[in-house]
């Protein structure tokens, strides 16, 4: 194959007779669909997608505390939208590059809290235990950890971790085993690796 010719993302116009199921986009039907979606929403409207994955969505919700390197929050929003989160929740300033969401952003809930003590306020409220994943001092293993089906997976900041407030907060907290020389991984690539151990627990008898 010729390395110059890129291969086309998705799918071209409609090609036949168009369905007539509402949740069908005309535009889409008519231009194609090349946006990134698993092949079953193809051609979908975008709000019909959202209301199908509210059908299905998994009993954790994420939440990211004290960030400052926001393109992380990108990647959280991503994966949270590739393993079906119920929400995500951002602690802290409102604005932040969805740049790193690759669009995934549309598809998942995200809500805003201003404050860590309103945050809590919220799982207070909801009865959703916080699980804390940093690598702090007394932190339990991850890998032999349970995770409840119905929690919060609370993630802070690369370098400082989880603020006070957040880490007394947690029901537990737990770290992700490492064996390199770094002291920490990339805090998008760690919320990944914890929904997976939700998944892994959880998620095969959800589908």
């Amino acid at each position: 194959m010729d390395a110059d010719i890129e291969l086309a993302v998705g799918m071209g116009p409609w090609e036949g007779p168009w369905p007539s199921e509402p949740h069908y986009d005309p535009q889409l039907l008519a231009e194609g669909d090349r946006r990134n979606v698993v092949d079953r929403y193809r051609y979908w409207r975008l709000d019909a997608i959202v209301a199908d994955l509210d059908t299905r969505r998994h009993g954790f919700h994420v939440a990211i505390e004290n960030w400052q390197h926001d393109l992380n929050i990108g990647t959280v929003v991503r994966n949270a939208n590739a393993f079906l989160a119920a929400e995500v929740h951002i602690v802290g300033r409102r604005r932040w590059n969805r740049r790193g969401a690759m669009v995934t952003d549309r598809y998942q809930h995200v809500r805003h809290h201003a404050t860590v003590e309103e945050f809590l306020d919220w799982t207070r409220a909801q009865g959703l235990p916080l699980i804390g994943i940093d690598n702090l001092p007394g932190a339990r293993s991850l890998e032999q950890a349970s995770l409840p089906e119905r929690c919060v997976l609370l993630f802070g900041q690369e370098g400082p971790g989880l603020s006070e407030p957040a880490r007394l907060a947690c029901d537990a907290v737990y770290s992700i085993a490492q064996f390199g020389s770094t002291r920490s991984i990339n805090a998008g690539v760690a919320s990944g690796i914890a929904m997976h151990a939700w998944i892994r627990e959880h998620g095969a008898r959800n589908q």
